[in-house]
């Protein structure tokens, strides 16, 4: 894994904004998976920015998100349909009928998570991951305990990243309790991943990651396993987190 250390958020932001916007250049018909959450709204902002200034274009990408809420439609402020639109695919070129998210507002899941790996299959798999972490190590929704082995599937979500999640909701009952995720194994088959971690909150998740053994409890870790990982990472994250040499 490589770490790139930058001062704060902003710089994080920046860095990985440009990050991407590079491997888009240098591919336009990259496939991208995408987070949701706060981690990733400057780098969106970032993107836009450039799009708006500089007109990189985004017509040939393809975006596969990493999750959706379980329960809510596509039109939900807090669905990610509804997240990806307003912070980033309406302020660029993007083909919107390019742009993939799980569907949580549906009976039969199965098949849902089924026809999921099997269009991200379909587009020769993805280029780029853009990962965030959670305090208790999870990538998406793929919870402590879960078997690296899955593919995506219906998760229930732990109080722990509710409550994390509740300030986008009026209240913590309005979280909903399950999501459809991408799993742990569909993610290892990206061919490169980035990682992007910012704050205090994440500093033993991080220092976990760089100096801890890989282990189902802690999801993260294996992306210790993984060939092409870049963690983009502020100063806050990594205080306690660097490995002595």
């Amino acid at each position: 894994m490589k770490v790139m250390e930058v001062k704060d958020y902003q710089e994080m932001s920046h860095a990985a904004g440009k990050y991407i916007i590079d491997k888009v250049k240098a591919k336009p018909n990259i496939t991208l998976g995408l987070a949701t959450g706060g981690t990733p709204e400057g780098t969106y902002e970032y993107i836009i920015n450039d799009y708006q200034e500089n007109g990189t274009s985004y017509r040939k990408v393809t975006t596969f998100n990493l999750d959706e809420y379980i329960g809510l439609k596509e039109s939900h402020p807090n669905g990610y349909r509804h997240y990806m639109d307003t912070k980033l695919f309406n302020h660029i070129n993007i083909n919107i009928s390019n742009t993939n998210i799980p569907n949580g507002d549906i009976q039969h899941f199965k098949e849902e998570c089924l026809r999921y790996e099997q269009l991200i299959e379909a587009h020769g798999g993805i280029d780029l991951q853009i990962l965030g972490i959670g305090s208790n190590g999870h990538i998406g929704f793929n919870e402590p305990g879960t078997k690296f082995g899955t593919k995506t599937h219906v998760v229930k979500l732990t109080d722990a990243t509710r409550e994390a999640n509740a300030r986008y909701f009026q209240k913590f009952e309005e979280v909903p309790e399950y999501a459809v995720t991408m799993g742990i194994s569909s993610i290892m088959q990206s061919k490169e991943i980035l990682l992007l971690v910012s704050g205090e909150t994440k500093i033993e998740a991080m220092k976990q990651l760089l100096g801890g053994e890989v282990s189902e409890s802690f999801p993260a870790s294996i992306l210790q396993l993984h060939p092409n990982v870049t963690i983009i990472a502020d100063e806050k994250s990594l205080i306690e987190a660097k490995v002595p040499s």
